[in-house]
């Protein structure tokens, strides 16, 4: 008997009157959700215009979705068109059946479009939903847990989840919750991401390449353990094979990138604010920002007075420009006198010249 275990639900959807709730949908709606909002929180901190990163998500959810779908479709294609089997089930996906490599190829192109019409990097873009998109990730692997799907090996451990379906080849029994571990495991991989990125300030896509390569990491492991059925590459299940070829696409990525393209992006959104320095929060960045306008204030003040000084210098100058002026008259005014002055001695001289003569005519007679 076993005495501790994660019961189930006994069944994956409710019904609002006819309206059907199903647990799956909500938890990839949440999930939705809870990346959105992370990352416009995130993007605001780098500089950007609030609202930029839903309007880009209107392309990116889809595609994603549509994404996953078809991925799912094509690799367990056994479920939807051999025979017995209805193929329009394939369009079923409240009933389950996303793969994350589809969601994550075609969200990233669907997400391209809307960078594209907004004018802005996807690289930088990417980054900061990185986190986000993790913790979607986490919340969405519980409609697993609704939909009672995608379990690992036997188990009595106290942690084991207890099925109870017996549809679509399902033995009743105990299990490896292994949407348990990936949900614990996207949640460390949103953190890492998170401070990575604050510690070295990870630019042009290296935080989202190190979201990819730390979720494959985990993902790899995680697969091995699950017992549904799937297509198999030399005894090993084909996404463990997907983990292993993305995780080092992921990493030489973020290697090339690091050596080409160092640093982050300044600008993220025409008509943002630009990048701020180490953006920690919101309280920071406004803080970062005050401190640039007191140094812009600074130089403004420093300027005036360096004005100041150089219009006191040519103040100075004229006056002493004028000084010269005054002293150059003065010397010409000098001059003129001396000038008069001769003359006046010149004009004295025939005087007493004629009173001699007159004197020496007066003494001879």
């Amino acid at each position: 008997m076993d005495l501790a275990y994660i019961p189930s639900p006994s069944r994956g959807v409710l019904y609002l009157g006819s309206i059907p709730l199903r647990g799956y949908a909500f938890c990839i709606i949440i999930g939705v959700f809870v990346a959105v909002l992370i990352g416009n929180r995130r993007w605001i901190a780098r500089g950007g215009r609030a609202g930029t990163v839903a309007d880009i998500a209107v392309w990116a959810v889809p595609f994603g979705l549509v994404g996953g779908r078809l991925y799912h479709v094509i690799t367990d294609y056994e479920l939807y068109f051999t025979e017995g089997k209805d193929w329009v089930n394939a369009f079923k996906i409240w009933e389950g059946g996303l793969g994350i490599w589809g969601a994550i190829a075609f969200g990233a192109l669907g997400a391209w479009i809307g960078c594209r019409r907004r004018g802005i990097p996807l690289p930088a873009w990417a980054d900061t939903v990185a986190p986000g998109i993790a913790f979607a990730q986490a919340i969405g692997r519980w409609g697993n847990w609704f939909n009672q799907e995608l379990y690992g090996k036997p188990t009595d451990l106290p942690w084991a989840v207890k099925i109870t379906s017996d549809s679509g080849g399902r033995i009743p029994g105990t299990y490896h919750p292994t949407f348990l571990y990936e949900f614990l495991w996207c949640i460390g991989v949103g953190l890492l991401v998170i401070w990575a990125d604050r510690r070295f300030r990870l630019g042009h896509g290296r935080a989202f390449a190190l979201y990819v390569a730390a979720y494959c990491a985990g993902r790899g492991w995680i697969e091995y353990m699950r017992v549904d059925s799937a297509h198999h590459i030399f005894g090993v299940r084909l996404n463990v094979w997907t983990a292993i070829i993305v995780f080092l696409a992921a990493v030489t990525y973020f290697v090339l990138s690091a050596r080409l393209r160092p640093g982050r992006e300044v600008i993220v959104d025409k008509g943002g604010e630009g990048d701020v320095p180490e953006p920690r929060d919101a309280e920071d960045t406004k803080d970062t920002r005050d401190a640039k306008d007191d140094g812009d204030d600074g130089i403004g003040t420093a300027k005036a007075k360096t004005e100041a000084g150089a219009e006191a210098e040519g103040d100075g100058t004229k006056a002493d420009a004028a000084e010269d002026d005054g002293a150059k008259a003065d010397k010409d005014k000098d001059k003129d006198t001396t000038e008069d002055a001769t003359a006046e001695a010149g004009d004295s001289v025939p005087e007493n010249a004629e009173a001699s003569g007159s004197a020496a005519s007066l003494k001879k007679s």
